[in-house]
């Protein structure tokens, strides 16, 4: 299998920490923008994108500030993570995703990542 590099994404969105986090932690929030269908059980998600399914475990996280999921088909170190800042002096919110990818796709998931977190500034209004 080929190394995969980490890569960071950060995105402004007008939204509170609190409900920003029940869209990416709570199966109904992430069926929302994230998969076409999510089920959560056993700190296992489903996800479903056109009838495949994909696995992944809940490996970490902290209320209204980050959640931590690993492939059940990948690699032990790694990892996908969405964590929610927020400017102390501004109260802006941002979105960090961190993501792992080979060198040929880093181009195409950050693209899938863009078009995804459109979808939760759609559903969320942002």
């Amino acid at each position: 299998m080929s190394d995969k590099k980490k890569f960071n994404l950060e995105y402004e969105i007008k939204s509170s920490p609190r409900i920003l986090y029940s869209f990416i932690s709570e199966a109904n929030g992430l069926n929302q923008w994230f998969a076409d269908k999510v089920v959560y059980r056993d700190q296992t998600y489903t996800f479903t994108w056109d009838d495949e399914e994909q696995k992944a475990k809940l490996l970490a996280s902290k209320e209204n500030k980050f959640v931590r999921f690993r492939w059940l088909d990948d690699e032990p170190q790694y990892y996908f993570e969405m964590e929610i800042v927020q400017d102390e002096l501004t109260n802006d919110v941002a979105l960090n995703i961190t993501d792992f990818a080979t060198e040929d796709t880093i181009t195409e998931r950050k693209l899938i990542w863009d078009n995804q977190i459109d979808y939760l500034f759609g559903v969320i209004g942002a």
